[in-house]
């Protein structure tokens, strides 16, 4: 009767096996970096569909043995286990397997989870179909493509990815057996969330699989003792570059909208994993010595613990998940404290002790003198992070944000990008989207529009307090060195290296801000965020780290043009290649947009900034070839460093999101200089020194640089000298009777660099 009902009613009905025949899984977007790192999918569905031929022997038997192994044998339908099944549902026993792999595939395409008869009627017809039309090969791999496998992972490719951080060939055949053993309840046997269970049904996968001769003796030895390395929960990528990661989203977005979730796109990026990876831990690093400098400011949050054991690791459980770890940063709630000893639970509920120096910088909330909110007690979620040699100590999330970013001066090739601390806990992304007043690292682009002007780097220029008179009702002005220390007459090479406001304010009213102006738009600079006034020249405009790069690019390649940018490729599901960036190089089609002169000069100027200015600090890295200016604005709200070394330009910057001071003793040179170094340190390791050689059309005019057309006398020899109470420049008498201006520190370093 069963029978006749199943040929006479269900098999007219069954469904078109289109879903299979054409099968087009929802595949997520991927992002890569140049070097082929996974940094990024976007998708409700984690997969990564692998033909049958590429699926590793050992995996499928993995499968098999606990699936269906006589799945190559059977029609689709092993009638012994599927009658042992539905007399044990029938009579309200508990729930058996038996369903072949080929009727897991009709289950999970076209039909529910419901236990019923005509469901399973349903089922063994369609099995018998998708048998007629599909290959057993086609059948196991829709299999190990479809299926669900926990943490968002569809398909053994993506969960080998998931639990492993691995490509599915490279996994062992202990790993295959661990994979294997999701299918049938990805939760309860999930090797993160359920690592004894989990351990367990992979040692049980591992004796079937050598039952059936799938594996000798000595491969089943050698799984059965091998220790197992999970891939902890959010460590979903080998490196941090999740701000990229968006990027690319956003950019994909605009152009195949919905499609990029599902259809398959992989997006290969500029970017090299070393060079990001050694990025995010200079900020890091750079981060949490800034919030080391400035205090603890106690506790994320306190709960009450209950006093039962169950229930107050159910709290803890709590409030850690709203309270995330960051990395090395950990979430922890304290169970007991003090002065001498704290005692603080993880989410994985591991007891963790801290002591001596590892209480160091949360003394002050130890003392039971302190104000509450800084108070460590029994309840306190507080951060944790253990050095290189397992020792625990308390730290603190930090509220300051920070930016980073590398590229190429000669394509505009991203090499580097971080936009925050942590994206998770910030997604606004301070390299393109941060719209910051740079301070006195704009100083060298007013100073490269002054040498079009006539000036060079030899020009005196009087460092002496200067007023502004009030024009249209505007107040007197009268800027100031940072130092409040004034030199007197030094040149303009000194002026950039010791940042001197007062000097670069009287450069900029001797050429006007329009000028100014209009010379920085070569560089990548909107215009219209720069003031018209004679504050631009202390950086009161407005620019993001990613148009800084841009810029000091410029210096760094010669004078030429670049444009910034992320993706390299864009393929579709199938591999065929859908976009492929063309960026102009600098020597080929590239604009140039400053004369070789000016590039060549103002490099020289820059290299000084990190021989003996405010980057000096620099030197330590014991190159010639790096080059960049500091930037610290009005009480020390923003810090920055940007600049470059050999084939890289790099651009750090720290600040709040909403604008306050730093610290008074925080500059550029500490909050954004150790960033950069720290990075360089690792990018340029190994490799030459890089140096410009000299354009023609240059001269040397008192002992420096200068264009030939403005040498000798053609341009301007001093500025701000003739004031009334000016002190005389230092001239000295050279053998024909001339003045000679002695040469500043520079000129040593020229004689280094250039052999004059």
């Amino acid at each position: 009767m069963l029978l006749g009902y199943a040929f006479l009613i269900i098999a007219p009905n069954m469904p078109s096996l289109d879903r299979v025949t054409d099968y087009k899984p929802k595949i997520p977007l991927r992002v890569f970096t140049a070097d082929n790192v996974l940094i990024g999918e976007f998708g409700e569905e984690h997969r990564n569909f692998l033909p049958i031929k590429q699926i590793p022997v050992q995996m499928k038997n993995a499968v098999l043995a606990i699936e269906d192994s006589r799945f190559y044998e059977h029609g689709g339908v092993d009638f012994v286990g599927l009658l042992r099944a539905v007399v044990n549902d029938l009579g309200g026993g508990s729930a058996q397997g038996a369903s072949t792999i080929t009727m897991q595939v009709a289950r999970n395409f076209f039909l529910t989870r419901d236990k019923t008869l005509s469901r399973k009627m349903n089922e063994i017809m369609l099995s018998y179909k998708i048998e007629r039309t599909l290959s057993k090969d086609q059948i196991l791999e829709l299999y190990l493509n479809e299926i669900y496998l926990g943490q968002r992972s569809y398909g053994f490719g993506s969960a080998a990815k998931t639990y492993f951080g691995k490509q599915l060939e490279q996994l062992s055949v202990a790993q295959f057996a661990m994979l294997a053993g999701l299918p049938k309840a990805p939760s309860a046997y999930n090797p993160v969330v359920n690592p004894k269970r989990a351990h367990l049904r992979q040692q049980y996968i591992l004796q079937r699989m050598r039952e059936l001769n799938f594996i000798t003796a000595e491969q089943y030895q050698q799984a059965v003792d091998e220790d197992i390395k999970v891939r902890p929960s959010g460590k979903s990528y080998a490196i941090h570059a999740e701000y990229a990661a968006e990027m690319v989203r956003k950019i994909m977005f605009a152009e195949y909208k919905d499609d990029i979730y599902t259809s398959g796109f992989d997006v290969v990026t500029t970017l090299r994993s070393k060079d990001q990876d050694a990025a995010y831990q200079a900020l890091r690093r750079g981060v949490m010595n800034y919030e080391r400098r400035h205090g603890y400011r106690g506790p994320e949050a306190v709960i009450t613990l209950p006093s039962d054991d169950e229930e107050r690791q159910d709290a803890i459980d709590a409030v850690l998940d709203k309270h995330p770890d960051s990395d090395e940063l950990r979430a922890a709630v304290v169970t007991a404290a003090s002065p001498k000893l704290v005692r603080a639970t993880l989410l994985s509920g591991d007891s963790i002790e801290l002591s001596g120096d590892g209480l160091r910088f949360a003394a002050a909330g130890l003392n039971t003198k302190s104000a509450a909110a800084l108070r460590i007690v029994p309840g306190s979620v507080i951060r944790i992070s253990e050095d290189d040699k397992q020792r625990w100590s308390i730290v603190q999330l930090p509220n300051v944000s920070a930016a980073f970013v590398a590229l190429d001066p000669q394509s505009g090739a991203y090499r580097a990008l971080v936009g925050g601390f942590d994206f998770n806990l910030n997604k606004f992304d301070h390299v393109t989207q941060a719209w910051r007043q740079p301070g006195s690292s704009i100083k060298p682009f007013i100073y490269s529009a002054a040498l079009e002007k006539g000036f060079g780097p030899g020009t005196l220029i009087n460092d002496a307090p200067l007023s502004i008179p009030a024009v249209g009702g505007t107040p007197l002005w009268e800027p100031q060195n940072d130092d409040n220390v004034y030199d007197g007459p030094v040149t303009m090479r000194m002026a950039l290296a010791k940042s001197k406001n007062v000097v670069s304010v009287r450069v900029l009213q001797a050429i006007t801000a329009q000028a100014a102006r209009d010379h920085m738009g070569r560089f990548g600079f909107d215009v219209n965020k720069q003031p018209n006034n004679l504050t631009l020249a202390l950086g009161t405009g407005l620019v993001t780290p990613g148009q800084m790069a841009g810029a000091y690019a410029v210096f760094a390649n010669g004078g030429y043009q670049v444009s910034p940018y992320l993706i390299q490729t864009v393929t579709d599901a199938r591999g065929k290649l859908l976009s492929q960036a063309k960026p102009v190089l600098v020597g080929e089609e590239s604009v140039r947009v400053i004369d070789a002169r000016n590039a060549f000069i103002m490099d020289s100027m820059l290299r000084d900034v990190t021989r003996y200015g405010t980057g000096a600090a620099a030197s330590r890295l014991g190159r010639t070839d790096l080059a960049g200016k500091t930037g610290t604005t009005n009480d020390s709200i923003d810090g920055w460093f940007a600049g470059y070394g050999g084939d890289m330009v790099a651009v750090a910057w720290m600040g709040y999101d909403n604008p306050k001071s730093l610290g008074s003793r925080e500059f550029g040179s500490t909050l954004a200089l150790p960033v950069w170094m720290s990075f360089m340190q690792s990018e340029l390791r190994g490799k030459p020194m890089a140096l410009q050689g000299v354009p023609g059309g240059l001269n040397r005019d008192y002992g420096d640089w200068a264009y030939n057309e403005y040498a000798q006398g053609g341009g301007v020899r001093s500025l701000g000298l003739d004031e009334p109470g000016a002190t005389p420049p230092p001239f000295e008498t050279g053998i024909f009777g001339e003045r000679i201006i002695p040469p500043d520190p520079s000129a040593t370093r020229m004689k280094e660099l250039y052999g004059f």
